[in-house]
Order: C-alpha cells, then sequence, then structure tokens
C-alpha cells in the first residue's frame, strides 16, 4: 500500500474511533468520549443563546420539547449517516464479523443479548448501527435498535447525532415500544453485562456478569420475544488492563467509585496512532459476533418468579452452550470456559 494511502486509511480509521457515538455503555473512556462530545454540542447550543441567534435556539429548543421521548419511541435514523465512509474503515479496522448459526422469523421480534461488554463494546456498534456490517443479508427483513443510557438523550444536539445512527433508549418504555410492533421484524440489543462487568475485560478471560441480570427476561416474557445468545469473540482483546483482582485495593476503589458515580473506571491501555507500544487506540484485533439460536418464548402477561427463573436459566445454558460451540475457531483455548457472575 503507498504511503499516502496508508494515512489516509489510518487517520479514517482513528476518526471512525474517535466520531463514533459514546453510550452503548458507560465504561469510563465511553463516558468520557461522550461526555467530551455532548459537551460540545452544549457549548455550541451556548454559543448560540450567548450572541443572541433566537432565530436558531429557539426553533430548536421548541422542537425539542415536541421530540423528547423520540428516543423511546424507536428513535430516528439516518440511513446517510449510517453510510458514512468512515464507518466502513472503523469496521475493517480491527476487523468487524456478524456470524449466523440459525435463521430467524421475520414475522417475530427479538431480544439479543450481547455478551461481552469489554471496554469498548465495538461489535455492537459495527454490527448494528453502521450500513458496513452484513446484517441486513444475513437477516432480511429485521430492524436492530441498540439500546443504551438514557442519559445522553437528554443533552441537546448530541442526542440528534447519537439517534442518527440508530441507537435508542435502554429504558423499560423504550424496550417495549420496539418489542409491541405489530407483524414483528424488530430486535432489541442489549448489552447485559454492563459497566460492572468491563472491570474484568481482561484479555483472554470470559467473565460475563448475568446472574442478576433478569429484567430482560421478564420484558422477554410479557411480550413473548424469542430470547438470542449473542457472543461476540475479540471483544476483550482490544484493550490490556491494570491487574485487578476481586480483594484488591485497585478493585475496592474502582468498586467503591462505581457505587458514586455509576460508571465503572478500569485502568486500560493499547496501542497508538502510528506506533505500537502505548495509547488508547484499541489494538487491532478481529471481532467475530456470532449469533445464537433463538430460545422460544411463550408471551405471559404477568409472569412469575419461577418462570423468570427458569427462563434466564436456560438463557445461560444456551449462551454457554454458543460459546463452547465457537470458541475453538476463533482462538480461544479448550480449557477456557465462560464464568457466570
Amino acid at each position: 500500500m503507498q504511503k499516502g494511502a496508508w494515512l489516509q486509511r489510518r487517520l479514517l480509521q482513528t476518526l471512525g474511533w474517535v466520531g463514533r457515538p459514546r453510550s452503548v455503555n458507560n465504561s469510563p473512556r465511553e463516558c468520557v468520549l461522550a461526555g467530551s462530545q455532548a459537551e460540545v454540542c452544549i457549548g455550541i447550543l451556548l454559543i448560540l443563546i450567548i450572541y443572541n441567534y433566537w432565530f436558531l435556539y429557539i426553533p430548536y429548543l421548541t422542537w425539542l420539547y415536541f421530540d423528547w421521548r423520540t428516543p423511546e419511541e424507536g428513535g430516528r435514523r439516518s440511513n446517510w449517516v449510517r453510510s458514512w465512509t468512515v464507518w466502513r474503515y472503523f469496521n475493517d479496522y480491527f476487523p468487524i464479523h456478524l456470524i449466523k448459526t440459525g435463521d430467524l422469523d421475520p414475522s417475530h421480534n427479538y431480544i439479543f443479548g450481547f455478551h461481552p461488554h469489554g471496554v469498548f463494546v465495538a461489535g455492537a456498534f459495527g454490527n448494528f448501527c453502521t450500513n458496513y456490517s452484513n446484517f441486513s443479508k444475513l437477516f432480511p427483513g429485521f430492524t436492530a435498535y441498540l439500546h443504551v443510557l438514557p442519559i445522553w438523550f437528554r443533552c441537546p444536539l448530541f442526542r440528534e447525532y447519537l439517534m442518527s445512527s440508530g441507537p435508542v433508549s435502554v429504558s423499560k418504555k423504550s424496550l417495549c415500544h420496539v418489542l409491541s410492533k405489530e407483524g414483528g421484524g424488530n430486535i432489541s440489543i442489549i448489552v447485559l453485562g454492563g459497566a460492572e462487568e468491563s472491570l474484568d475485560a481482561h484479555p483472554g478471560k470470559f467473565t460475563l456478569f448475568i446472574r442478576k441480570r433478569k429484567g430482560f427476561v421478564k420484558i422477554a416474557l410479557t411480550h413473548g420475544a424469542d430470547l438470542v445468545p449473542v457472543f461476540s469473540f475479540g471483544e476483550n482483546e482490544l484493550f490490556k488492563q491494570v491487574s485487578n483482582p476481586e480483594g484488591s485495593w485497585l478493585r475496592m476503589v474502582q468498586e467503591k467509585l462505581q457505587k458514586i458515580m455509576g460508571f465503572a473506571l478500569p485502568l486500560f491501555h493499547a496501542r497508538g496512532i502510528f506506533q505500537y507500544s502505548f495509547g488508547l487506540m484499541p489494538y487491532r484485533k478481529p471481532i467475530h459476533t456470532v449469533v445464537g439460536h433463538p430460545i422460544p418464548v411463550q408471551r405471559t402477561l404477568n409472569p412469575t418468579s419461577e418462570q423468570i427463573e427458569e427462563l434466564h436459566q436456560t438463557y445461560m445454558e444456551e449462551l454457554k452452550k454458543l460459546f463452547e460451540e465457537h470458541k475453538g475457531k476463533y482462538g480461544v483455548p479448550e480449557n477456557e470456559t465462560l464464568v457466570f457472575k
């Protein structure tokens, strides 16, 4: 590859990483960068107000008032934004692959449980929020909704940029809206591990925080939405973390700060833009997001705790089965297995 073409490719890949809407999860890096993007948007709005560009900010704020519930009502995606060339370079950087193991019925709605959280969640964004994965070819007739933290939709201007890629709120109301579509064809993607799981996102480790995550099971039952386990191989390989085993002083500090601030603080590093020894750019490690077989769910308007527990147990068994069946294809040693917490 010629030097000029290489430089252009590297800069576009960096732009894709930096410019990606940061709200899929609430890891510290994502929160800091999302906060930076949000601050820029707030700064623009404040400039318009300070310099009295009323003909711009008054119409926008009026419109914002009436549009406030849109993130909980399916969002407002832009095919043009999802097709930006920078996202192609973003997906090619790792690269990101989507693998299908079974067919889904377009007349039904589904919940994809995405694992693991990792530090970055690159597979979730690249596969479900851009037009450069093969999602539409593998799952024709479906629309994917990646559910993210509601707080980011409260930021003026930034919310428009975020929604343009397709994410919607992870609130109960938002999930119910997506899964209530008559005729099916909707998929809710939820990164179930959350911030707590990011503290265990070490290369070569597969610790998932799922034993207490049962709200998605109840929603699946009340809407009759089939559950589909999804495992993204390579997600934990993108960054290295400072060792923080349970019981260590660092882990105790991280957990205490998480309870206070609401997000975790893993100490991570990877590579730089033009050098490979140190930096905050993720490593170029292939990501293979494997979509498992659907778990049939019978609609139950008022599920009992026993029904929720039974379906939750079935989901964990199917997730483990998915991991065991495919780990050998993607470089995971035979002795490695999932650890549920």
